[in-house]
């Protein structure tokens, strides 16, 4: 149906014209288009799909007149590098290449064709480009999805920086131009759509029955079958005989033709059918895919599956996959090295449960239909500028409360109560605290510790008395939700003693990334802690995991020591709950494995690389101390700090971890040097460029004080008492933090860049100052007069500068500021400069990096900090309050001007300055006087300053309020403060032995 100045302009419901657009990614959307535009050519109706699939993923299932293949591609989808690994730098550059360079270009394009065909209703699945095209035609648009490409996107920009952030928002402002979302099972968050219609599974028909298949096969009902279905991208995969169980045969999709395969592995053709093979299965081996998934379920197929790098949709997927008893979640390591026994027996021992509709493209097909004719399936009270102000959402991530498990479809519903206020009062708090170490003291005897009053390590207490009273309830909803807790009930020996340690985020008050260059930081540690609870085992006495049992069978080994962890939160985002390994990976020979080797060991399966913050404290260990570990470890982690929010919730992971471990093995080791084993860890094996003052403050800290620590490399000279009068809040901007994007490197690169370039400077001046301090030859444009002649043991100093913040700022305006360039290609310094003496990064010869403000941001930050803390000690007033909030601003804007920042933490900062200069704060007392955003990356948390009371609280929550009016984001707030894990210790633990019953 077109629109004529806002007046339907009816079409015949006898023939109408679709435009259906197929996204580039994948065969996946392709075949459930498929059936969409099968029911639509029964009903008598023109299809032009647009689409970079092959033709035969439609000419064999549609054989009509009606069809027009149109082989155009305008989006890319992801990139991936094999059928496991999306390459998130590499989509984003080829969807530039393909969608935002010849935007305007594609617009012309697509509105001359879609007038040329008479389009009655355009169809995407789900290309962004095609909506836009749509509404510039005047033709009505519909989605059909579950999933799209802002929220996908969202976690590739954090890896890839700044500049393609315009990006998602652009894909978003797409999206609000279509009329609304025909939403499929399995669906991810998709704020820039507000009016959706869900419909069942779409789900491709049956050719032939299993016998029928089986038949041409040449294969009997007493053969299991297994099909291995990776989807369209080939991965050169080496199979062998013997990664099958006995009398088993395995049907291989995707295989190259020059690919040959044991005798007990069949090669399909690439064109082949695969509902009918799938139907004929026993079990499915291969990534998670809407098409995988939906026909798993359809036809009660157990599906063995591994998880895919960086791709969002695959948890939602997988949580309807297991919530359907359909799920076994292979660990890639597994998968590559032919452990495939146990998995498989175990998928054919699951009763796929699915009962729901698979007619999706049936009715997908009738609404698209009315559509076309002109009805009106949603309202339109919501415009384009509203669903698209509601984008930022969910849109840059996966926001979820710690420790919850949430049903899909309940997203919406429960976002806001979780992440609201926490409206308990302190009396309740009180009694709910009291209550908790009376049952945590029957749970378990205390051997050594304190529990310091915290509420939260009393949970976790709670919760790990609970493991051993766990079993497997046999209800599908109960058996997702405890997947974790069902594979922690394993790991400890309840006869035996467990060490616990608890280690905080951190809220950066100031210093931020001035840390790698040697600044004073104050840093204060947040009340969100995490807890870990290790043993040491006999390996003899070691339950082990099916998979790690199977793996030692394999290696003829009867007990050899094994690492197990469990982390409590996978659900959050997309990565494995469990991991395990021989400790013996760790070794090579007499020695511990290098640093690299770990970081390549770790990346293999990205799902699981979360276990480097944790089991690389170990390496640590071994490598630093000289350690050796005999005994098997078993690790739980539980973590309250939530992610992405630039809060240091890997260095509360890191600490708590080797903490915890210490405690275990009997090693003391002072808080300042744990905080620097663990910073090693960071460094080296997960391979973040940080600083040290995140591992400092979560092992340093103490609650309700600020750490003030000297980074050359941590000298803690002090704790600064907060007066009472002030007080420190963080608000989450709903953007994810990261400082394993390029944006946070190439500050750090462009910063040790700028201090090479001064050393040099320096060295050039001596020299000059030395050969000729009577002359005036002018030297590379200097003239030696400019040199004051007390300048030669200052430059002497500055020469061999070790760090940046040792340079006062008066000595870097009078003599450096307007010599250094604002930039420098790192081809040219390298060639200059040779090298940048930074451990942690590596400079790129073709990325032009920030220079100048790179370099002055930690010179004057340090000044800042020091002005900061002698600020605190004054005396109690406005214009105390009002010079440290100053600093404060300055800070955020310094920092800005690196590169780094994002609109959310600007829109916060703004919102605190107009909270403070509106008539109405200016005509009572201020409370709020400064804002900035904290620690490194790109977005993150705001730490707020302000007087310590009531109204300063209000206005806090007036800020919450206005944010989310602007954005649809209700901002995570941080208040409070707890004790880091020096002063917390650790507890040594022992389960009560209840008494028996008689």
């Amino acid at each position: 149906m077109r629109i004529d100045n806002g007046d339907h302009v009816s079409a015949s419901r006898k023939h109408l014209v679709f435009a259906y657009y197929v996204t580039g990614h994948g065969f996946g959307h392709a075949t459930r288009v498929v059936e969409v535009v099968r029911h639509l050519i029964l009903a008598g109706h023109d299809v032009h799909v647009v689409t970079g699939a092959p033709d035969f993923v439609f000419t064999t299932e549609i054989e009509s007149p009606r069809l027009f293949i149109r082989k155009v591609l305008l989006d890319c989808g992801a990139v991936q590098a094999d059928a496991l690994t999306v390459d998130r730098l590499a989509s984003l550059e080829k969807y530039s290449q393909t969608a935002v360079a010849p935007r305007a270009s594609i617009l012309a394009t697509e509105v001359e064709w879609l007038n040329s065909i008479k389009a009655d209703l355009v169809v995407s699945d789900v290309v962004p480009v095609a909506c836009r095209a749509a509404a510039d035609a005047g033709i009505r648009s519909v989605c059909v999805t579950n999933f799209s490409w802002d929220f996908i996107y969202a976690e590739y920009v954090m890896a890839a920086g700044y500049n393609h952030r315009s990006i998602v928002w652009q894909i978003a402002e797409d999206y609000s131009h279509c009329e609304f979302l025909i939403r499929l099972p399995g669906y991810c968050p998709m704020p820039a759509f507000r009016d959706v219609i869900d419909v069942p599974l779409v789900v491709r028909r049956l050719h032939k029955s299993r016998a029928e298949v089986r038949k041409e096969l040449g294969i009997g009902d007493d053969v299991k079958l297994v099909i291995f279905n990776f989807g369209g991208q080939p991965a050169g995969w080496k199979l062998k005989q013997e990664y099958l169980p006995a009398s088993w045969m395995c049907l291989v999709c995707g295989a190259s033709d020059d690919q040959e395969l044991p005798p007990n592995f069949i090669k399909l053709a690439k064109d082949v059918y695969t509902p009918d093979l799938i139907a004929a299965s026993d079990c499915m081996l291969g990534k998670i895919g809407y098409g995988t998934v939906s026909e798993a379920l359809a036809y009660k197929l157990p599906f063995v599956f591994v998880r895919r790098d960086y791709f969002n949709e695959e948890p939602f997927l997988r949580n309807m996959l297991e919530h359907y008893q359909g799920g076994v979640e292979m660990i890639r390591r597994d998968l590559l090295i032919g452990h495939w026994t146990p998995y498989l027996e175990r998928a054919i021992s699951l009763k796929p449960c699915y009962e729901g509709g698979i007619n999706g493209g049936e009715i997908a097909a009738r609404i698209l239909q009315d559509t076309a004719i002109g009805k009106n399936y949603v309202s339109d009270k919501l415009s384009g500028a509203r669903r698209l102000r509601d984008a930022i959402v969910l849109g840059y991530q996966l926001q979820r409360v710690p420790g919850r498990d949430i049903f899909i479809p309940d997203w919406y519903a429960l976002a806001e109560n979780q992440l609201g206020l926490r409206t308990a009062s302190p009396i309740s708090e009180m009694s709910r605290t009291s209550s908790l170490a009376k049952s945590c003291t029957e749970d378990f005897e205390i051997l050594h510790g304190d529990l310091h009053g915290l509420s939260d390590t009393m949970n976790f207490l709670k919760s790990l008395a609970e493991l051993d009273t766990i079993h497997d309830s046999g209800k599908n909803t109960e058996k997702r939700r405890m997947r974790e807790r069902l594979a922690a009930s394993t790991l400890f020996n309840w006869e035996e003693d467990i060490f616990v340690a608890r280690a905080p985020g951190r809220l950066d008050v100031m210093g931020g990334i001035a840390d790698y260059s040697g600044s004073l930081v104050l840093q204060m540690p947040i009340r969100e802690a995490c807890h870990v609870a290790v043993q040491r085992i006999h390996p003899s006495k070691q339950k082990l995991w099916k998979h790690a049992q199977a793996r030692r069978n394999v290696k003829g080994q009867e007990s050899t020591p094994v690492l197990q962890i469990v982390s409590y939160g996978s659900e959050l985002s997309n990565r494995g709950p469990t991991f395990d390994m021989d400790l013996s990976d760790f070794m090579d020979g007499d020695n511990p494995i290098s640093y690299e080797e770990a970081n390549k060991y770790f990346a293999k399966d990205p799902s699981q690389k979360w276990a480097s913050y944790v089991a690389g404290t170990i390496l640590v260990l071994m490598t630093e101390l000289g350690i050796r570990f005999n005994d098997s470890i078993s690790i739980l982690v539980s973590s309250a700090v939530p992610e992405g929010k630039g809060v240091s919730s890997s260095a509360a992971v890191e600490v708590a971890s080797m903490s915890a471990i210490a405690a275990a093995h009997g090693l003391d080791i002072n808080p300042r040097d744990l905080a620097l084993l663990c910073q090693k860890v960071e460094n080296h094996i997960v391979g973040a460029p940080c600083g040290v003052m995140d591992q400092m403050t979560s092992a340093c800290g103490e609650a309700n004080k600020l750490l003030a620590m000297i980074c050359q490399p941590a000298e803690v000279i002090g704790l600064v008492n907060i007066p009472t009068h002030i007080r420190f809040w963080g608000i989450d901007s709903g953007i994810r933090h990261s400082i394993g994007g390029t944006d946070y490197g190439s500050v750090r690169i462009g910063t040790f860049m700028g201090r090479k370039m001064i050393k040099s400077i320096a060295s050039s001046l001596l020299s000059h100052a030395l050969s000729s301090a009577n002359s005036q030859k002018h030297m590379d444009g200097i003239i030696s007069d400019d040199l004051e002649e007390d300048d030669g043991e200052l430059l002497e100093d500055e020469s061999s500068l070790d760090y940046l913040c040792n340079l006062s700022p008066h000595r870097y305006e009078s003599v450096y500021a307007k010599r250094l360039p604002e930039s420098m290609l790192g081809g040219a310094f390298l060639e200059k400069y040779t090298d940048h003496n930074d451990s942690v990064t590596v400079i790129d010869h073709k990325h032009n990096y920030g220079v100048k403000a790179a370099a002055q941001h930690p010179i004057y930050e340090n000044f800042r900090v020091k002005a900061f803390k002698a600020l605190l000690t004054a005396e109690n007033s406005d214009e105390q309050l009002c010079a440290l909030g100053e600093l404060m601003y300055q800070c955020h804007y310094s920092y800005s001007s690196c590169g780094l920042g994002s609109d959310g933490t600007d829109r916060l900062v703004k919102l605190v300055q107009e909270m403070q200069h509106s008539k109405l704060s200016k005509s009572k007392t201020g409370t709020l006087f400064g804002a900035k955003i904290t620690g490194g990356g790109s977005g993150g948390t705001v730490c707020v300053i302000g007087r310590n009371c009531l109204r300063s609280s209000e206005q806090i929550l007036e800020i919450q309020q206005k944010y989310k009016d602007a954005t649809g984001y209700l901002p995570f707030l941080f208040e409070g403060s707890s004790p880091g894990a020096g002063k917390f210790g650790y507890l040594k633990i022992r389960r009560c032995v209840l008494p028996s019953l008689s």
